[in-house]
Protein backbone atom coordinates (compact mmCIF):
# COMPACT_ATOMS: atom_id res chain seq x y z
CA UNK A 1 0.00 0.00 0.00
CA UNK A 2 2.33 2.67 0.99
CA UNK A 3 4.49 2.11 -2.34
CA UNK A 4 1.41 3.00 -4.66
CA UNK A 5 0.26 5.58 -1.92
CA UNK A 6 4.19 7.07 -2.82
CA UNK A 7 4.17 6.90 -6.44
CA UNK A 8 0.52 8.50 -6.13
CA UNK A 9 2.27 11.50 -3.85
CA UNK A 10 5.40 11.52 -5.95
CA UNK A 11 3.53 11.98 -9.25
CA UNK A 12 1.30 14.78 -8.06
CA UNK A 13 3.77 16.19 -6.42
CA UNK A 14 6.26 15.93 -9.81
CA UNK A 15 2.69 16.92 -11.90
CA UNK A 16 2.49 20.51 -10.12
CA UNK A 17 6.28 21.53 -9.58
CA UNK A 18 6.06 21.13 -14.13
CA UNK A 19 2.99 23.15 -13.92
CA UNK A 20 4.14 26.04 -11.30
CA UNK A 21 7.55 25.69 -13.37
CA UNK A 22 5.65 26.30 -16.66
CA UNK A 23 3.40 29.40 -15.18
CA UNK A 24 6.01 31.16 -13.39
CA UNK A 25 9.05 30.64 -16.40
CA UNK A 26 7.31 31.12 -19.47
CA UNK A 27 5.64 33.87 -18.92
CA UNK A 28 8.57 34.97 -17.16
CA UNK A 29 10.72 34.24 -20.45
CA UNK A 30 13.62 33.36 -18.40
CA UNK A 31 14.68 31.07 -15.69
CA UNK A 32 16.56 34.09 -14.34
CA UNK A 33 13.51 35.16 -11.94
CA UNK A 34 14.80 35.02 -8.15
CA UNK A 35 11.62 35.90 -6.81
CA UNK A 36 10.11 32.58 -9.03
CA UNK A 37 12.71 30.79 -7.63
CA UNK A 38 12.04 31.44 -4.02
CA UNK A 39 8.34 31.01 -4.66
CA UNK A 40 8.42 27.25 -5.68
CA UNK A 41 11.16 26.81 -2.91
CA UNK A 42 8.29 28.29 -0.38
CA UNK A 43 5.64 26.26 -2.12
CA UNK A 44 7.47 22.88 -2.74
CA UNK A 45 10.39 21.72 0.02
CA UNK A 46 7.44 21.98 3.18
CA UNK A 47 5.27 20.25 0.84
CA UNK A 48 7.81 17.63 -0.11
CA UNK A 49 8.92 17.25 4.01
CA UNK A 50 5.21 16.91 4.97
CA UNK A 51 4.67 14.73 2.67
CA UNK A 52 7.70 12.31 3.52
CA UNK A 53 6.36 12.79 6.98
CA UNK A 54 2.60 11.56 7.01
CA UNK A 55 3.98 9.27 4.46
CA UNK A 56 6.04 7.74 7.60
CA UNK A 57 3.72 8.74 10.42
CA UNK A 58 -0.14 8.92 8.97
CA UNK A 59 -0.34 7.57 5.32
CA UNK A 60 -4.10 7.33 5.38
CA UNK A 61 -4.09 10.74 6.05
CA UNK A 62 -1.88 11.41 3.13
CA UNK A 63 -3.81 9.21 1.11
CA UNK A 64 -7.25 11.20 1.79
CA UNK A 65 -5.22 14.83 1.72
CA UNK A 66 -4.61 13.30 -2.57
CA UNK A 67 -7.95 12.74 -3.01
CA UNK A 68 -8.76 16.14 -5.02
CA UNK A 69 -11.94 15.49 -6.44
CA UNK A 70 -14.71 17.17 -5.35
CA UNK A 71 -18.06 15.57 -5.06
CA UNK A 72 -20.18 18.68 -4.08
CA UNK A 73 -20.95 20.79 -6.71
CA UNK A 74 -20.32 23.69 -4.93
CA UNK A 75 -17.13 22.97 -3.64
CA UNK A 76 -16.33 22.10 -6.95
CA UNK A 77 -17.25 25.25 -7.98
CA UNK A 78 -14.77 26.87 -4.66
CA UNK A 79 -12.05 24.98 -5.77
CA UNK A 80 -12.43 26.10 -9.52
CA UNK A 81 -12.24 29.42 -9.02
CA UNK A 82 -9.44 29.30 -6.44
CA UNK A 83 -7.05 27.08 -9.14
CA UNK A 84 -8.48 30.04 -11.73
CA UNK A 85 -6.58 32.81 -8.66
CA UNK A 86 -4.12 30.80 -8.50
CA UNK A 87 -2.91 30.71 -12.09
CA UNK A 88 -4.16 33.91 -12.36
CA UNK A 89 -1.52 34.69 -9.48
CA UNK A 90 1.49 33.15 -11.12
CA UNK A 91 0.91 34.32 -14.80
CA UNK A 92 0.54 37.85 -13.46
CA UNK A 93 4.01 38.37 -11.33
CA UNK A 94 5.69 36.65 -14.28
CA UNK A 95 4.33 38.77 -16.87
CA UNK A 96 4.91 41.93 -14.41
CA UNK A 97 8.69 40.33 -14.01
CA UNK A 98 8.65 40.19 -17.92
CA UNK A 99 7.00 43.20 -18.37
CA UNK A 100 9.98 45.54 -16.02
CA UNK A 101 6.50 46.29 -14.02
CA UNK A 102 7.13 47.76 -10.67
CA UNK A 103 8.64 44.77 -8.60
CA UNK A 104 8.46 44.19 -4.78
CA UNK A 105 12.10 44.69 -2.91
CA UNK A 106 13.39 40.78 -2.29
CA UNK A 107 13.80 41.60 1.23
CA UNK A 108 9.99 42.06 1.32
CA UNK A 109 9.93 38.71 -0.78
CA UNK A 110 11.77 37.10 1.78
CA UNK A 111 9.33 38.51 4.90
CA UNK A 112 6.51 37.38 3.05
CA UNK A 113 7.69 33.71 2.39
CA UNK A 114 8.45 33.94 6.08
CA UNK A 115 4.93 34.37 7.01
CA UNK A 116 3.87 31.88 4.77
CA UNK A 117 6.09 29.45 5.85
CA UNK A 118 5.08 30.53 9.25
CA UNK A 119 1.07 29.39 8.19
CA UNK A 120 2.65 26.14 6.63
CA UNK A 121 3.97 25.22 9.75
CA UNK A 122 0.48 26.41 11.31
CA UNK A 123 -1.43 23.82 8.94
CA UNK A 124 1.27 21.23 9.72
CA UNK A 125 0.24 21.10 13.19
CA UNK A 126 -3.16 21.45 12.16
CA UNK A 127 -2.91 17.92 10.78
CA UNK A 128 -0.74 16.82 13.19
CA UNK A 129 -3.99 17.40 15.97
CA UNK A 130 -6.68 16.44 13.51
CA UNK A 131 -6.21 13.40 11.94
CA UNK A 132 -9.89 14.09 10.40
CA UNK A 133 -8.88 17.36 8.65
CA UNK A 134 -10.51 17.32 4.90
CA UNK A 135 -11.19 19.95 2.55
CA UNK A 136 -14.69 20.14 3.15
CA UNK A 137 -17.34 19.27 6.12
CA UNK A 138 -17.72 15.42 5.98
CA UNK A 139 -18.58 13.19 8.94
CA UNK A 140 -15.92 10.28 8.36
CA UNK A 141 -16.12 6.31 9.50
CA UNK A 142 -14.50 6.30 12.95
CA UNK A 143 -15.24 9.83 13.89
Amino acid sequence: MRGKLFISALSKYLAGLLLCLLLIFAPAGTLHYPQGWLLLAVLFVPMLILGAVLLVKAPQLLEKRLRAKEERGAQRQAVGKSALMFVGGFLLASLNFRLGWPLLPFGVSLAASAVFLLGYLMYAEVLRENAWLSRSVEVQAGQ
